[in-house]
């Protein structure tokens, strides 16, 4: 018979071959899941302990076989992976709270490496056992081993945090994770508090966890780095040494060190500083010794006598690794996908997983209970009718022939025993109405009772036995109905195991410091030199505006005086030359977060205070000297808003020029390097003009250039990711293109109007009622008159009442002037004067400020009666058939939804 070939493309092969064994890599051995703070290989040790009975209450094990089941049954790997991470597991210095408990040589501090595991021996330590408890009560799933012959847990049920416990440290392909380990009073402190108030984020959770507590002990310098990476899940934490400055009888000072940062190695830290002092980098150290013993560490550096002992301490922090930086990046397994998280995400999945398990576990005692209560109903009903029972048993030839003659008999006395436990009538009274039949069960449980249950004491024992369990069945039954009840079990266990394994006597003094036996290990100390940006600048209303050639600039809100409409406004002093313009203007405070959007549909992250700050009179500086922005990238749009008062509930609207319209989960732009990230996929003619944040309950109102509005519900753009085009959301006709989107909860629309602005200075406002919920794509209704008079549409602004409105023209000229002073007119209006402008001067942005101060005591400026050309006037067509535009999905034969999610990757 003939071979057949095929024929293969390398590139694709490499492609797809490197991409499985990187998630390999990722999924199966690199990455600890979120839930148990484990990776595959720490689980399986556990387990593997776990079936060899090898807990804290049994005797010592060799290593060696501990690690022969893992790798025989569970892990397929070498031995000598499996080994080391079983030693890490017991080495004090590398665990804040070891979980194996290990008899030889282990390791040390110094980098010795541990004896081989014929030597040495292991058993669990009992906190592991929380890890473990209740894994027999079909709490977490089962999946097949490497060979399918055996079946190992998911995830395991711990009753602890332990992935920010231990931390992990682990490197995949592409990504890494190093997460520090932490105090376990803390830990539990913040769980609590976040099951007690489910809505606290990281702010009110950095009130219990004051940051990592490394074993070795140590100081941390400062605790803005711990706030970013709470925050974030990302950051950097700077760890010294403990050092003290000793002095002899004859005057000599010397350096003792007592603790040293994590996972530096003493060895190599006391080797390293000989070579500094060999090479004469440092200059005033004449011997340095280690003392370290069982009783604790302790390197003694001796000074010269000419040299003073602060000043060579502090060469030695920035030379050596007695001051280093532990980079935090806490990357985990979420649902089966590596994702960056931060504190509360951290605690919040394992409430979660805490929450399945205990949901789980109440399933399987509850019809474990129910089962043996009906056993028990049934020995009791049996006991009661005990001679006839012997008397068919005593008449049987076998086993099964007594077995069907009780199946059945009817039997009497069932409403005696029930009223003899103690329960309700209503139960009573219904077991009274007929005789009681034996099911299977029952009656092979009575054919293999013993006589002895026959006695009075035993028929006392089976009352209460059946009493015990229909308590249990209804506090069991209780705590899956309620949810409040189940939260408070799960406090309960929390509280448990803060009592049986805390290190913290009594409650924690609140700035992190070190005190009596069983409070932190490492101290954080506030740095004096550092100081976060963010608390150097004030919290102010700033306004922040961008000019089409790049160039940005924030000013104070207070700077623009509040003016009627139909003034000439104030320079801004926006322009580098006469050919700019200002394309984007909005206010915000100066500590909110903005998501800067570019033409090419790439995102940047900024605070607002990162910009310049200036005057009205100044000029802006070149956006290129803030953002990494490549060749003929522009920035169009801004999306701004505070991190308190956001959550994973919120969406980032993208709508382009050409009507197409997408919707993005905020988390996906919440870590964003500093070369940005793609934003959504631009095609060729087309570009971003306008982005939004929605809370996923809002309606979307997008504006054309000619005058067209169409609104729309936001849930009738799905949820994409971060590549995709977006969907149709407004139709066009030839000419026409989108100016901007508005976003606006229904249930606040009726102080809700639509401020519609031309480019030749005029505008009005209109009820946002008068716009009515259409579906997208279609081509909407007429939202203001466009003529000659008034020019295209600049923007659409949704405001109230109470608000002001500031307007930018292409001269560089800003008028703030309160929104009441704009006439209110239908959408078939013209609409009034908003501003002056000189020859060729046109309006080219808008913003909405709100809370504004008095006009009067802002320096309101007065302005004379309007002329005639300045008075409202309605459209001359009163015809609305012009008016009530296509409602449908439209008919461009460019609308589908074939515009679907592309890889979600952090493209550069």
């Amino acid at each position: 018979m003939a071979e057949t070939k095929s024929t293969l493309n390398i590139e694709d092969e490499m492609r797809s071959s490197f991409l499985d064994y990187a998630m390999s890599v990722i999924i199966s051995r690199a990455l600890p899941d979120v839930r148990d703070g484990l990776k595959p290989v720490h689980r399986r040790i556990f387990y593997a302990m776990h079936q060899l009975k090898n807990s804290h209450t049994q005797p010592y094990k060799k290593s060696a076989r501990v690690v022969g089941d893992v790798i025989g049954k569970y892990h397929p790997h070498g031995d000598s992976a499996v080994y080391f991470a079983l030693v890490r597991l017991a080495q004090d210095f590398a665990m804040g709270y070891p979980l194996v408990d290990g008899q030889g040589n282990f390791g040390s501090i110094d980098g010795d490496s541990p004896a081989a595991m014929r030597y040495t021996e292991v058993r669990m330590q009992k906190l592991a056992s929380e890890l473990l408890a209740d894994l027999d009560k079909e709490t977490v799933d089962w999946v097949p081993n490497y060979d399918e012959k055996e079946l190992e847990p998911a995830v395991l049920p711990t009753k602890i945090p332990n992935l920010l416990l231990n931390g992990a440290v682990g490197i995949a392909v592409g990504m890494a994770t190093n997460i520090p380990p932490h105090n376990l009073t803390e830990l539990i402190d913040a769980t609590l508090a976040l099951i007690d108030n489910p809505h606290y984020r990281v702010p009110e959770l950095l009130e219990y966890v004051k940051g990592p507590d490394f074993p070795t002990g140590g100081i941390i310098l400062g605790s803005g780095g711990i706030k970013q990476a709470y925050l974030e899940g990302r950051g950097s934490v700077t760890v010294r040494a403990r050092c003290e400055i000793e002095e002899d009888a004859k005057g000599r000072e010397s350096i003792v060190v007592t603790e040293i940062p994590y996972q530096v190695n003493k060895t190599r830290l006391i080797e390293r500083i000989a070579q500094l002092v060999r090479e004469k980098k440092i200059e005033g150290i004449s011997d340095i010794q280690d003392y370290s013993d069982r009783t604790g560490m302790r390197i003694w550096i001796s000074v010269k006598k000419d040299s003073a002992a602060q000043i060579v301490l502090n060469k030695l922090y920035k030379m050596s690794d007695l001051q280093t930086t532990f980079g935090v990046n806490m990357i985990a397994i979420v649902n089966g996908r590596p994702e960056v998280l931060n504190l509360h995400r951290c605690l919040s999945e394992f409430v979660d997983h805490r929450r399945t398990i205990v949901t789980r576990r109440c399933r399987f005692e509850l019809a474990k209970a129910m089962a043996r209560r009906e056993i028990v109903e049934g020995l009791g009903v049996a006991v009661d009718a005990i001679d006839r029972i012997i008397a068919l048993i005593r008449g049987s030839r076998d086993p099964d022939e007594a077995k069907a003659k009780l199946l059945a008999e009817p039997l009497d006395g069932f409403a005696g025993f029930l009223q003899r436990c103690g329960r309700p009538a209503e139960e009573i009274e219904a077991a009274s109405k007929g005789p009681y039949r034996l099911n299977e069960r029952q009656a092979k449980a009575i054919l293999d009772m013993r006589l002895q249950r026959l006695t009075g004491l035993e028929r006392e024992k089976v009352e209460a036995e059946y009493i015990e369990l229909s308590l249990t069945i209804t506090e069991l039954e209780s705590i899956l109905t309620d949810p409040a009840k189940l939260m408070s079990v799960i406090r309960e266990e929390l509280v448990q195991i803060r009592s049986e394994y805390g290190d913290r006597d009594g409650a924690d003094s609140g700035d992190g410091s070190v005190g009596s036996k069983g409070s932190r290990r490492t101290e954080i100390v506030p740095n004096e030199l550092e100081i976060m940006p963010i608390d150097l600048v004030a919290d102010e209303s700033m306004v922040l505006m961008i000019t089409r050639q790049g160039y940005v600039k924030r000013i104070p809100t207070g700077e623009y005086r509040v003016q009627n409409r139909g003034g000439v406004g104030l320079n801004s002093g926006s322009q580098r030359d006469e050919d700019d313009q200002v394309i984007e203007l909005f206010e915000a405070s100066a500590h909110a977060v903005i998501l800067l959007f570019t033409n090419i549909g790439r995102v940047f992250r900024k605070r607002v205070f990162e910009f310049p700050l200036g005057t009205r009179g100044q000029r802006p500086k070149a956006l290129v000297n803030f953002l990494d922005l490549r060749e003929d990238e522009k920035i169009l749009e801004m999306v701004a808003y505070r991190e308190e008062e956001v959550d994973d509930d919120h969406f980032v609207v993208l709508a382009s020029k050409q009507g197409y319209i997408k919707r993005s989960s905020l988390a996906d732009f919440a870590n964003i390097r500093s070369s940005g990230l793609i934003a959504a996929t631009v095609a060729e003619g087309d570009t971003l003009i306008d982005a939004k944040l929605t809370n996923g309950r809002c309606d979307i109102l997008m504006a054309s250039r000619n005058g067209q509005a169409i609104r729309f519900d936001e849930a009738d753009v799905r949820v994409m990711g971060r590549n995709a085009r977006g969907v149709r959301g407004m139709g066009l006709r030839k000419g026409d293109e989108v100016v901007n989107i508005l976003v606006f909860e229904r249930d606040a629309e009726e102080d809700i109007q639509f401020l519609t602005v031309c480019e030749k200075g005029y505008g009005k406002r209109t009820p946002s009622s008068e716009y009515r919920s259409q579906s997208r794509a279609g081509l909407g209704l007429k939202t203001i008159k466009v003529s000659e008079r008034n020019g295209k549409v600049v923007s659409i602004v949704k405001v109230r009442e109470s608000d002001q409105l500031m307007v930018v023209t292409s001269q560089g000229k800003i008028i703030r002037t309160p929104v009441s002073g704009i006439s209110e007119l239908g959408r078939a209006t013209q609409g009034v004067r908003l501003i002056r402008l000189g020859e060729d001067e046109v309006v080219v942005g808008t913003a909405r400020i709100d809370d504004p101060d008095d006009a009067e005591s802002a320096g309101v400026e007065v302005q004379g009666p309007l002329d005639p050309e300045e008075q409202d006037i309605p459209d001359d067509d009163d015809d609305d058939a012009d008016d009530e535009l296509d409602d449908g999905e439209g008919t461009d034969d460019d609308d589908a939804d074939a515009d679907a999610d592309a890889d979600e990757g952090d493209s550069e």
